[in-house]
């Protein structure tokens, strides 16, 4: 088959095929699945931003910098001979049929939750040799994903606080514990507190069905926002001056970004 009749998707495989050759491009051919791994988290924090953008233009671009990193991958392991990315792509249609059988079988579901449900017991099936329900959460993660994906497996097995009360309860519970640590100065003391009332605001979190993950993220977008907006409106550095100067520079900013917001 000539270049010319060749998908696309061909074009870009072989593509890679001729960097990764001996006579191609020497950075390529010096990667390996280890020294990708950042690459490949790179490439997906910058698809997630191009989601967040609602640019098409920008979201196949990214689209096409974490497929460069799939097929890269599976070209490396192609040429070790232990698979390519035919192999990729067969492996995970034929996940997606055995994980839909209410869509390429006759098993009836009545909702989306029913199909999580029925997601979660066939892949437990898939994969005996997970002991504990805990097994198989990254442990690259992010910290707030991870502890979000660990209590939703824990409540699966019946886990889970009687009430949103009781939830409420262990979040003051552990501020006390967090200010007697702060209290003492210990540092490994502090850190520890500042982790469990974290792991319990996620908690609150999920209880609401809020991401805790996006609900940070979307934070820290609002508070550079604001930032920004005190950069632009203060009349001097914002190092020279007073804390109720910003204060109210920061009251200013929030309501302007505010009113903005609402009238979008």
């Amino acid at each position: 088959m000539s270049n010319n009749n060749k998908s696309n998707l061909e074009k870009l495989i072989k593509t890679i095929e001729i960097l990764r050759s001996p006579e191609g491009c020497p950075w390529d051919r010096e990667q390996d699945h280890k020294s990708l791994k950042k690459y490949l988290l790179n490439e997906s924090y910058e698809l997630l931003d191009a989601i967040d953008t609602m640019d098409d233009r920008l979201l196949c671009e990214e689209l096409g910098d974490v497929l460069l990193q799939v097929i890269l991958h599976a070209q490396i392991a192609k040429e070790s001979s232990k698979f390519d990315i035919e192999d990729v792509a067969k492996k995970i249609n034929d996940k997606l049929i055995h994980r839909h059988p209410h869509v390429f079988s006759d098993t009836p579901v009545k909702d989306s939750a029913e199909v999580v449900e029925n997601w979660e017991q066939i892949k437990s099936k898939e994969k005996p040799e997970r002991q504990s329900a805990l097994d198989g959460i990254p442990n690259n993660f992010p910290a707030l994903m991870r502890a979000d994906n660990i209590s939703k497996k824990a409540v699966r097995v019946g886990f889970e606080w009687p009430d949103i009360d009781m939830l409420w309860d262990t979040l003051f519970s552990e501020i006390d514990e967090f200010k007697q640590a702060a209290a003492s100065g210990n540092k490994d003391r502090i850190q520890d507190e500042i982790g469990d009332m974290l792991f319990t605001i996620v908690n609150i979190a999920r209880w609401h069905k809020v991401d805790a993950e996006m609900a940070l993220q979307n934070t820290c977008k609002k508070f550079i926002k604001r930032f920004h907006m005190m950069e632009t409106t203060s009349p001097v550095d914002l190092s020279k001056l007073s804390q109720p100067e910003l204060e109210e520079l920061w009251q200013k900013a929030k309501k302007e970004l505010q009113k903005r917001e609402q009238n979008d």
